[in-house]
């Protein structure tokens, strides 16, 4: 006759394999982990960034695991509405993703009233408001130093929000305006008068006519000043 109290330890040994292979993975740690790393991912933007990740099943199928790896899937960013992956780098070999929510709070600049294409922008056309700029237009400004003197291409209703594709830096020269064309190469420079032949912002390639006649190619700059370099 078996020994009863062998057979109750091999039970008991059983029910132990048993309960470590069911064993599951709390969620916890794995939203834990996700946080910290859209934590890292946003650090340094404007305003009040707020996180939220949903946490994985309680009920999960996934074995417990003692160290991950967060990430964010091809194609996505840690801004507004996204996914994030898990993956277990020891004691198990799983991934997963979790959805996320980001938000920005922070001012944005919109138009103080109805703006007119090609008119400069002003202190005065400009207002700011605050909102979540992951809810906002791509491209949604949110420093006037990069609205002020910019120019509407077409009207702009008051208290929308401005974004860069909508305006455009004014001309450095215009065409048929008096400039002064800079040459420069090793050793020489040389200050003349020329003739635009086109508009052009700065750092834009334009023509212009040279006192000889000639019409020559150089860098437009701020000023109504045209650099060639030799």
């Amino acid at each position: 006759m078996k020994n009863p109290v062998s057979r109750f330890s091999i039970a008991c040994g059983f029910l132990l394999l048993s309960s470590c292979a069911l064993a599951t993975q709390e969620p916890a740690p794995v939203k834990a982990a996700a946080e910290e790393f859209l934590r890292t991912q946003t650090k340094g933007l404007p305003g009040e960034v707020t996180i939220s990740v949903e946490a994985p099943h309680a009920d999960n199928s996934l074995q417990a695991c003692t160290a991950f790896e967060a990430f964010l899937p091809q194609g996505a960013r840690a801004w507004g509405k996204t996914n994030v992956g898990v993956r277990c780098v020891a004691g198990a070999n799983w991934s997963l993703y979790l959805r996320a929510r980001i938000k920005v709070m922070a001012p944005y600049l919109v138009a103080a009233h109805a703006l007119t294409p090609g008119q400069a922008l002003r202190q005065e056309d400009i207002a700011t408001q605050k909102g979540d700029l992951t809810q906002l237009p791509t491209g949604t400004l949110t420093d006037p130093n990069q609205a002020l003197g910019r120019l509407p291409g077409y009207g702009i209703q008051s208290r929308q929000p401005l974004r860069t594709d909508q305006l455009r830096q004014p001309p450095a020269v215009q065409r048929g305006q008096n400039i002064t064309v800079i040459s420069r190469g090793e050793g020489f420079q040389v200050s003349t008068e020329g003739v635009a032949l086109g508009d052009a912002v700065a750092g834009q390639v334009v023509q212009v006519k040279v006192p000889s006649g000639q019409t020559r190619s150089g860098i437009a700059q701020p000023g109504g000043v045209v650099e060639m370099n030799y």
